[in-house]
């Protein structure tokens, strides 16, 4: 592109950056009396807060996403594949269903794979990760990831501040390698969406939160940022899209196995993610999330390093760097801290 083309395409982004945002918080600022009646998350076991407060705000960021970014697609020519959207809405109804009636384990799972095997399995046959894999096996693969990368999204939103600490970061860096033409507009358009939807959400979860996005929120979410990282790695960039969400997946898939080692129930509530026991060890709520999104800025400069370098010499350090920094911080989250 030459530079007027880049500037016009910089100021289409900010401006569905700044529509999402409106949208969200316009969404959520008006739908919490509503949420405050109907949708009380009350605390319990599981739960970082001390009072009874409303869930279901993700409703504001989900939609707020899929409008800005579909009105985008279509005023662009921009094709978003109809599974997706379809499969969020879906994913989002189950959460809306479960945050007010909790559903079975099985059911959940269930209606979880379907949503992401329609997403996965409508894709291209030229879109591979590993074409030396049958290409079933490839999907079935993927689809397994991409439930399991749905529920440790939902797994991790249990603090104030936590999803957009995780979620800002990681869109916005891949708003900035669709710019470079290192990630397909489709894409592009739902990260930039979603980045605007969650920044206009952020003010209302700012500890101590007013509104919590819910199972409504946290799942479509998980959709659409896991839709995203694949669309990277089927780019060709599969380290990039594995550093970016780099924190959540270790934490959550430590803390999974961990818990599979000591027998104890994995599917039930807990508090023993490494981001929970950093509150329980003298961290407050303002300071998990805060170096938390340090984290995720650093492993956003590592992924795009790698994107740009493209060359092993690089790429190789960048995933290892990551890993220590991720490594790092669980560190220091699983120690008290001194008095």
């Amino acid at each position: 592109m030459n530079s007027a083309a880049d500037a016009l395409a910089g100021a289409a982004l900010l401006l569905a950056v700044a529509a999402a945002a409106l949208i969200s918080a316009l969404v959520t600022w008006t739908s919490r009396p509503l949420l405050q009646r109907y949708a009380l998350a009350r605390p319990n076991a599981r739960s970082s807060h001390r009072v009874p407060t409303p869930q279901g705000a993700g409703i504001a960021v989900i939609a707020a996403t899929l409008i800005v970014a579909s009105l985008w697609g279509v005023s662009a020519n921009v094709a978003i594949p109809p599974a997706l959207v379809a499969a969020t809405i879906v994913i989002a109804l189950v959460g809306f269903v479960d945050d007010i009636v909790s559903l079975p384990v099985l059911v959940r799972l269930v209606l979880q794979a379907a949503c992401v095997g329609a997403v996965v399995f409508t894709a291209p046959d030229t879109a591979r990760i590993v074409p030396a894999l049958p290409l079933a096996l490839e999907r079935g693969l993927i689809v397994l990831a991409g439930v399991w990368f749905v529920n440790l999204v939902n797994f991790m939103d249990g603090l104030d501040l936590m999803t957009v600490a995780e979620v800002v970061p990681i869109t916005a860096a891949l708003l900035l390698l669709g710019m470079l033409g290192d990630l397909p507009w489709p894409a592009v358009l739902i990260a930039t969406a979603l980045c605007g939807a969650m920044l206009g959400f952020a003010p209302f979860n700012r500890p101590v939160a007013k509104v919590f996005l819910g199972d409504v929120g946290s799942l479509p979410i998980g959709l659409l940022l896991g839709w995203c990282l694949l669309e990277l790695a089927w780019h060709g960039q599969a380290a990039a899209a594995l550093l970016l969400p780099a924190y959540y997946l270790a934490d959550a898939t430590i803390t999974l196995f961990r818990r599979i080692a000591r027998r104890e129930p994995f599917w039930s509530a807990h508090r023993s993610h490494f981001y929970q026991r950093a509150t329980d060890n003298g961290f407050s709520v303002s300071r998990v999330s805060g170096e938390v999104f340090l984290l995720n800025l650093v492993l956003a400069g590592l992924a795009i390093l790698a994107v740009r370098a493209a060359t092993v010499a690089v790429t190789l350090p960048a995933l290892i760097a990551g890993a220590i920094a991720v490594a790092l911080l669980l560190r220091r989250f699983s120690r008290p801290q001194a008095s």
